[in-house]
């Protein structure tokens, strides 16, 4: 996703709860019927990605993330480097085997522009009575007010922010003109709590590109496709 579930994204509340608190977290994610959506270009996937959605997974009530590459995103007209067959193959390989991870290809099939809101309204579509949780970075919060139809997305589903350890904390602010006090608390109570992870996708393919190391930066198998695929090589 990207503005589309990147750039605008979040968590479903239909009805408001009467206390912004979650349910706290259980080792049977099962219990739950919430789901956590994670989108982005995934151009390439690498740990920090996969450590945000098992953080997700693990702190909220949600039974599995639902990973969405995005086409386009409105926030990042150039598109990305890697072509859709080539990243979702890559978040497969990333993916195999693990439980509570889902990967929708709903966004790469529009075969247009992606928006957050029209995939929160199509997963709101098939999954009705599941609350919907999107996990964004900090840093797309501070632009959520350039998102297509942010007090849609607002009503549709509840942000989780990853807040990362040696960064200031998530300014909530932004949300005052979209949402009320207690969808606001609610955010607020999803919030993500992650450690300083230094990785990330623009980083790993400068090193590629200047033939320098990405070993333990992203699973073994991505790199070897990488590889395979000549990838984000410097023309």
């Amino acid at each position: 996703m990207s503005s589309g579930i990147q750039d605008d994204k979040a968590l479903h509340s239909e009805t408001p709860h009467s206390d912004a608190s979650l349910p706290e977290a259980s080792p049977s994610n099962s219990v739950y019927s919430g789901i956590g959506v994670f989108g982005g270009s995934f151009d390439p996937i690498h740990v920090g990605h996969l450590w945000m959605a098992e953080a997700a997974l693990d702190q909220l009530p949600i039974n599995h993330v639902r990973w969405f590459p995005a086409a386009t995103s409105p926030l990042k007209p150039n598109g990305p480097l890697g072509d859709n067959s080539q990243r979702l193959q890559m978040l497969r390989l990333a993916l195999a085997g693990q439980s509570g991870h889902e990967i929708d290809t709903w966004e790469l099939d529009q075969n247009r522009v992606s928006y957050t809101v029209d995939t929160l309204e199509h997963l709101h579509a098939k999954h009705p009575d599941s609350p919907l949780f999107l996990i964004i970075g900090a840093d797309s919060l501070d632009s959520f007010d350039r998102w297509k139809s942010p007090t849609k997305i607002l009503d549709l589903c509840t942000l989780a922010v990853i807040a990362r350890g040696g960064h200031a904390p998530p300014d909530y602010s932004i949300l005052n003109d979209f949402a009320s006090e207690l969808m606001i608390e609610q955010c607020r109570a999803a919030e993500i709590k992650m450690p300083q992870i230094e990785v990330s996708s623009s980083d790993l393919r400068k090193r590629i590109a200047s033939k320098r190391s990405i070993r333990f930066q992203t699973p073994h198998p991505v790199e070897v496709f990488i590889r395979s695929e000549s990838l984000y090589q410097q023309s």
